[in-house]
């Protein structure tokens, strides 16, 4: 808990002038008394504060190895919007000149904005409460190398009004708003952000075609179709002079059937040869499909393990054979999950998995990260194939980065922040005349010496 307590200490950007000002009066509302597992973040958050606001209430927080204990009495104060908050400090002021706020975020601090569930509630909210700690752990590095930042976060769960959130007068003074993760929100947000010329980066998937009339917006996944269309661009480009295996897995409930079918169009279209099995033929018919004299890549059109399993295992068969037939194969980013049960026929088939993300278990970078969370929060990262605080700590220190070194002439683009990701490449471009999408894909390709390297696009 102290090390917890330390890092937000450290991630906390605090005024002076505001200490002094909250020193010389007694606003708080209420008296809470610490609960088993409370945090200073789960206190802030229930009662509708900052990290700042808190901490500034209770300023033995901020002594070197403080720490929260069960049963201890803390101030918990009015919200900074809060019309008693407001009554600091009412002694008649002499007249000042207007003053001048400095906007160029380069010459000053980052001020983010996090707008996403940040709850225990479910699913979700675990999550983005997992991302929101990458990126408080991405404004820690940072600052080891000299940018500045002004984090304020808002739970803005699934059922929860935008509007209300926006109207918090800390809203309209971020320069970058992480968020929203629901697409029916990211109207109101979008609109809120040209108004006030915030950067907008979502950081998941979202339905919709805001981005392209929002310049503000940054996309960082493109939707199911633009992905696709993708893959099978830098498919076409490595595999053109390959002679194409299409295997039907007889999967009803498979979505993969858009990505085959794009891929088909494109062989026909450029006259690259394929040819169509069943995972059910024969094994006569099942070898009728593959060329002798050409390299072979396999595509199934199903992404679940059960079949993947069944296609090795012919695969294997046919091989015995015929071991002189060249085959890779080309999965899904689901097949990412299962490394664990066909790690060695990944190796054996030459496979290539497209994806969005990746970062390899046997990264130094990445074995430190997780380490560091652990300090950090006591606990591992939820295992999940992405890991959650490491796509927030990748977005997070790509944007404030760019941000800080170009102001709002940042684009994202390739190259301009000569940052390496740990997972989540990003390099984006601009739609017509709207915001910034996301067009890095990397294909996982698992070589035939048992070697995994990332290919960059």
């Amino acid at each position: 808990m102290k090390r917890i307590l330390r890092y937000f200490f450290m991630l906390t950007v605090l005024s002076f002038i505001a200490e002094t000002a909250f020193s010389q009066v007694q606003n708080y509302k209420e008296l809470h008394k610490v609960k088993r597992k409370e945090t200073i973040f789960g206190i802030a958050r229930e009662n509708g504060l900052t990290i700042d606001e808190l901490i500034n209430a209770n300023p033995e927080m901020k002594m070197p190895g403080y720490e929260l204990r069960k049963g201890d009495y803390i101030k918990i104060p009015y919200p900074s919007n809060h019309p008693v908050a407001a009554t600091v400090n009412q002694q008649p002021q002499m007249p000042t000149k207007p003053v001048v706020v400095e906007r160029d975020m380069r010459q000053r601090e980052i001020r983010v904005g996090v707008m996403l569930p940040l709850h225990n509630d479910n699913g979700d909210g675990k999550r983005m409460v997992e991302y929101y700690r990458g990126v408080l752990m991405a404004c820690d590095s940072l600052r080891v190398n000299g940018i500045s930042t002004d984090v304020r976060a808002w739970n803005l769960a699934e059922n929860a009004d935008v509007q209300q959130v926006l109207n918090d007068p800390k809203a309209a003074d971020c320069d970058l708003i992480i968020g929203p993760l629901y697409t029916k929100q990211l109207k109101a947000l979008g609109d809120f952000a040209l108004r006030n010329d915030i950067r907008v980066l979502i950081p998941f998937s979202i339905n919709g075609n805001d981005v392209f009339d929002n310049s503000n917006l940054f996309q960082v996944f493109q939707n199911g179709n633009q992905t696709n269309n993708s893959y099978v661009f830098r498919f076409y480009q490595r595999f053109k002079d390959s002679h194409v295996v299409i295997i039907d897995c007889n999967d009803s409930t498979s979505t993969k059937g858009s990505f085959t079918t794009v891929l088909r169009r494109k062989l026909e279209q450029e006259g690259v040869p394929y040819t169509i099995t069943n995972l059910k033929s024969s094994e006569g018919k099942f070898k009728q499909s593959f060329s002798t004299t050409k390299h072979n890549v396999v595509v199934l059109n199903t992404s679940r393990s059960q079949e993947l399993n069944v296609a090795f295992a012919k695969l294997n068969g046919m091989l015995m054979t015929a071991p002189a037939l060249q085959i890779s194969m080309f999965g899904y980013p689901e097949w990412l999950m299962y490394n664990r049960q066909h790690l060695d026929n990944f190796y054996k088939f030459d496979t290539y998995i497209p994806s969005t993300y990746y970062m390899s278990p046997l990264s130094h970078r990445a074995e430190h990260f997780k380490k560091k969370y652990r300090w950090n929060f006591h606990q591992d990262m939820q295992p999940y194939h992405q890991r959650y605080a490491v796509t927030g700590f990748d977005q997070a220190y790509f944007m404030i980065k760019g941000l800080h070194m170009y102001g709002t002439h940042f684009t994202g683009a390739s190259g301009m922040v000569g940052y390496t990701p740990l997972q989540t490449p990003l390099h984006f471009e601009r739609i017509g005349n709207g915001g910034m999408q996301n067009r890095a894909i990397l294909f996982v390709h698992y070589t035939k010496d048992n070697k995994i390297e990332t290919i960059n696009f």
